[in-house]
């Protein structure tokens, strides 16, 4: 497929959205002429599993082949010595599937948030990030998503919760560079957490903390959708720092069932190089429920879970060919 520069370029009659998205399509195909064996290697697509709830994993990683799927994001269910699935446990049914770990998803609560008042709360989320590190490190993952403050509490304590979470994150500092691990802050929409909201407040929150071995993000376009100005110029903002990029549509459901311009997502991701090994882009559209965080502790609703990874992997799947035929 052959795209002119005219009918790529933004006309005075295009809405600011649009025109900001014409530029990002210039600046592929600029960028893929230029430099075509950067753009060779496909996007690696992971599937973050902890919307599954407690569907046994070889169930989950079946799901996953089935659809072509060969990277895993994990449930980041380790709060306690004895909770989670063991590594060697996985290990075999990773092993029986084909399937890598990409990371895990951290799951932060009031009972473990890194910004709370109270030195408990802080103390249990630096110990589960370390036991997390210590399993992810025995499965070859690559990232631990963090949040730098409790989910589902989207109003601030007081105003010194960025200071508190960014000092008991750096704690975790040392941990991260033993293991290897990246450290992926995520921004997560106002209504949800009461801080880092955007890839630029991550920015900022990473310069906080001040620790070389924590210096990564986790994007999600469903949050940027409704946090940043452009969901394409975030993803470029977040560049290097992008360890891996959460997809779902703009209602949170399975790809191409909404608003969400997957083409200049696609592009956005290509030039921030997340078509490079150890970066990966993860569905996580979370269906058709009014509190999706009960999912993770529930039973997998298996035609649900089914319907939303074929179509979202299609969907993605044709979009990208679209996009890399672009010349």
């Amino acid at each position: 497929m052959t795209v002119s520069n005219k009918s790529a370029s933004a006309t005075s009659k295009d809405q600011n959205f649009e025109k900001k998205n014409a530029e990002i399509r210039l600046r592929y195909l600029h960028a893929k002429r230029t430099n075509p064996a950067f753009f060779s290697r496909r996007i690696d697509l992971s599937w973050s599993i902890w919307m599954f709830g407690l569907e046994p994993i070889g169930a989950s990683l079946d799901r996953l082949t089935r659809n072509d799927i060969r990277y895993v994001e994990l449930k980041g269910d380790h709060w306690t010595s004895d909770s989670g699935i063991r590594s060697h446990e996985l290990s075999a049914a990773l092993a029986a599937a084909g399937v890598r770990v990409s990371g895990a998803c951290g799951m932060f609560s009031q009972d473990n948030d890194l910004s709370s008042p109270s030195a408990y709360a802080r103390q249990n989320a630096i110990d589960y990030i370390r036991r997390e590190l210590d399993f992810l490190a025995e499965v070859d993952a690559r990232y631990l998503i963090v949040v730098p403050t409790a989910v589902g509490r989207p109003v601030a304590k007081d105003t010194s919760e960025v200071q508190r979470s960014a000092e008991a994150l750096r704690r975790c500092g040392d941990d991260f560079a033993r293991t290897k691990i990246r450290a992926a802050i995520e921004p997560i929409r106002a209504s949800e957490v009461s801080l880092v909201h955007t890839v630029s407040d991550a920015i900022r929150y990473l310069e906080v903390v001040g620790h070389p071995a924590i210096a990564h993000i986790n994007g999600d376009v469903y949050h940027m959708s409704l946090e940043e100005r452009n969901v394409g110029e975030a993803i470029l903002l977040a560049g290097d720092k992008l360890a891996n990029l959460h997809l779902a549509d703009t209602n949170r459901d399975a790809l191409g069932t909404a608003n969400l311009d997957l083409d200049t997502v696609i592009m956005a991701a290509y030039l921030a190089g997340m078509n490079q090994e150890g970066r990966f882009l993860t569905p996580e559209p979370l269906g058709p429920f009014p509190d999706p965080y009960v999912l993770s502790n529930s039973p997998c609703n298996v035609s649900i879970m089914d319907e939303l990874v074929r179509k979202t992997v299609s969907y993605f799947r044709e979009r990208e060919e679209i996009v890399r035929s672009l010349e």
